[in-house]
């Protein structure tokens, strides 16, 4: 018999073995760009650091109070205003594979697209691997539950011992309609059942986004496009639910902006609006959450591609 216990979160801080590279096309902005992800040292979590900027400063800490905007996506600029948009697909995946600390060189002011999905970026740390680092990891601890809604966008966070989503989606479209998704968003489970799924459009938004000077890279290649009944794209979709696993892997990306998170997060007809609402509600609230450390012994600490250990214990402060 198996017994499924919870996942027992990482204790070291980890990086990237080597450099990774990648280019592609920018969703919105439609720029041709290059990025490069490079290990860093402990304590430096992740940082963009934007390359066509060189006249005022041109490096972006990832933090809650770094995003100034999130229409369509979650943008992060610093104090120069200089910014680096549609950074969710890649946060998901280093949120999943465990990635503390990581220099993001690009030369443009979005990400690229590459598939719609956050399978591009998974692949590329899985390719260069990563190391486990001589400091301990500190995780958001959630004490109490935490909630805030704009008119039918709900989000709750409550405690647990380990991060879990439960996301609901509900459109008028009929391809899409009413669907959920329960997950513990470790590498294994955000591999199979997360990472591939595509960022979604409805066709009567595509002209609309256009207009406003967004989508401008979109294309069957690297998003869904739904009319009513029907998924134009010719190849059809990858999941029968992909669009609400797309929506949990925007909301993984979206609160590993605040860091590694203790935490059952639920969502219903949300975006990135309001998970970042969610996210400053926490924080705002000194007695909803703390810093905590993992303390088991350290044979249990794992590079995050080897499989994090299923032991029924939970997390303690130091």
């Amino acid at each position: 018999m198996t017994i499924d216990m919870p996942i027992i979160p990482v204790q070291r801080q980890a990086t990237l073995r080597n450099v990774a590279r990648c280019e592609g096309v920018a969703l919105h902005g439609g720029q041709h760009v290059h990025l490069v992800l490079k290990p860093a040292p402990v304590n430096t979590g992740i940082v963009f650091v934007r390359t066509d900027v060189g006249d005022i400063e041109n490096e972006i800490a990832v933090r809650a109070d770094a995003v100034t905007d999130v229409k369509r996506c979650t943008t992060i600029s610093n104090v120069a205003g200089v910014q680096v948009s549609t950074i969710e697909h890649l946060m998901a995946a280093l949120s999943a594979s465990g990635v503390d600390n990581i220099v993001v060189e690009i030369n443009g002011p979005e990400l690229p697209a590459l598939d719609g999905s956050s399978e591009p970026f998974l692949k590329l740390i899985e390719q260069v691997g990563m190391v486990s680092q001589e400091a301990p990891r500190r995780y958001i601890k959630v004490l109490k539950s935490v909630e805030v809604q704009a008119g039918n966008a709900y989000a709750r966070i409550d405690p647990s011992p380990y991060l879990y989503l439960d996301v609901t989606i509900d459109f008028e479209d009929a391809v899409i309609g009413r669907q959920r998704i329960e997950i513990e968003p470790d590498v294994k489970a955000f591999r199979e059942r997360m990472a591939s799924a595509r960022t979604f459009a409805r066709a009567h938004e595509v002209v609309a986004l256009r207009e406003a000077g967004l989508s401008l890279g979109g294309s069957y290649d690297n998003a869904i496009v739904v009319d009513g009944g029907t998924v134009l794209n010719p190849g059809g979709l990858r999941f029968a639910d992909e669009f609400v696993r797309h929506k949990a892997l925007d909301l993984l990306g979206d609160m590993y902006v605040g860091g590694p998170l203790l935490g059952r997060v639920t969502t219903v007809c949300a975006g990135h609006a309001i998970n970042h609402q969610l996210l400053l509600a926490l924080f705002a609230d000194p007695d909803a959450w703390k810093f905590t450390y993992q303390t088991a012994p350290s044979a249990l600490s794992k590079n995050a591609f080897q499989g994090v250990s299923r032991l029924e214990e939970t997390v303690s402060a130091l």
